[in-house]
This record gives structure tokens, sequence and C-alpha cells, in this order.
């Protein structure tokens, strides 16, 4: 597989170039991601999922958020829109972002320093794992999460456990 190029942000958030996926992770450079929350219809649940152990970053963990990084030319709500499309199967829905404006949205971590940008969708229909990326996947409740996340030695990705606090209270249940 070739490695891709992604887009390359600065630390306030714009767009700056573009370089390879391997050079970003392994000299921390500046990105940018996006990820859709999947609530059920009725928004009573989260769809979460575990990672495959062949994952470049975070293999195996976790995660509540379907996503990747931001493409050379593409918007976040448009990688948000792909990645939904490609994770989870789930097409022609909705997106809404969840994250407020006052809200920096920052992760700073290995092996990589992103810009993180989150979507909300409502969905019940079926989930189609892409096999590369999506080991297995459930769903759980905003408790049932919490009481996971509040356990610091569950494989959970960090980049979303930065973001979920905010998440959770910007997408209540009604």
């Amino acid at each position: 597989m070739a490695d891709e190029l992604v887009a390359v942000y600065d630390a306030e958030g714009n767009v700056s170039g573009t370089a390879s996926r391997s050079r970003v992770y392994a000299q921390g450079l500046w990105h940018a991601s996006s990820g859709v929350l999947v609530r059920s219809t009725d928004g009573a649940r989260i769809y979460v999922h575990r990672r495959t152990p062949t994952k470049s970053v975070f293999a195996g963990m976790h995660d509540c958020l379907a996503g990747g990084v931001v493409d050379p030319g593409e918007t976040p709500l448009q990688t948000a829109t792909r990645e939904l499309a490609e994770e989870l199967g789930i097409v022609d829905v909705a997106l809404t972002p969840l994250a407020s404006a006052a809200w920096d949205g920052q992760w700073a971590g290995k092996p990589m320093r992103c810009h993180l940008f989150a979507f909300g969708a409502r969905w019940d229909g079926p989930m189609r794992h892409q096999p590369d990326e999506v080991a297995d996947g459930w769903w759980w409740t905003d408790d049932e999460l919490a009481r996971h996340l509040a356990d610091p030695e569950w494989p959970f990705v960090p980049d979303t456990r930065v973001l979920i606090p905010q998440i959770l209270t910007s997408t209540p249940l009604s």
C-alpha cells in the first residue's frame, strides 16, 4: 500500500500543505481528523467499535467515533462523510457538528498532534464494518460508555477520550 498524503495544518488549525501519513506521524506534524458519533434514532444508544489489531495507530482499541484523517483538498465534513461510509457502511445520513466553536478540539499526544472535528448522526440501519479497520461493534448507553471510560486501563483511543466529555454533553438524548 502506498504511503497516502494527508493535509498538514498549523497549530492554529489552518491548512499549510501536505505530507505523507508516515511523515506526519513520525515527525508529529499537525494534521486534522474527523469523526462521527452514531446514535440510535431515539438517541438512547451510541455505537462503539473496536479497531482492528492491524491499524497503524491505536490498534485494537475501542472507539465511538468512525473517522480518519483529512485528505488534501477535503473539508472536515467531507472526511466525516467518507469515513462513515467506509468504516460502518452508513450513507445518506445528515451529519451535525458536535463541538462548540469555543472549544479548541486539539489532541497533542504521541504519535501525533491533531485538530479534531466531531460530527453526530442518527442511525438504526445495518452496520457494514470495513474488515481492515473495524473488528467488532455494539450499542451502549451513555452510562455504559461513561462507566468504561472511567477506567483508565480500558483500551480506548486517547484522542476520542479527550473529546468524549464535550461530545456527550453536546448531544442530549432527546
